[in-house]
């Protein structure tokens, strides 16, 4: 079980309180578990990453295990901490400014 934290705007856009608790199939890559996290919660398709192209969006980030994965590809592994469920992958609304 593969637990992700949202920001407060996603938690709300899906209606869900805490963390999120996923079941992915095949290897727990990045794209996977943004795939099932859009399977599970569908208004959250487009949010995280672009319909057309699955790139992430801009000032959203990714990190797993206080590492940054916002710039890796999809087929990425995740660390056996997050597969496991000891740590969660964070997904995180960054802000610009000063």
């Amino acid at each position: 079980m593969i637990r992700v934290v949202l920001p407060f705007h996603l938690r709300n856009l899906a209606r869900v309180d805490g963390e999120v608790q996923l079941e992915v199939a095949g290897p727990a890559t990045l794209g996977a578990v943004l795939d099932a996290l859009e399977a599970r919660y569908p208004v959250l398709c487009g949010t995280i990453r672009d319909h057309g192209t699955l790139q992430r969006r801009p000032f959203v980030r990714f990190f797993a295990c206080k590492e940054d994965f916002s710039f890796e590809p999809p087929e990425t592994r995740l660390p056996a901490e997050i597969v496991s469920g000891a740590e969660p992958f964070l997904i995180v609304g960054a802000m610009a400014g000063g």
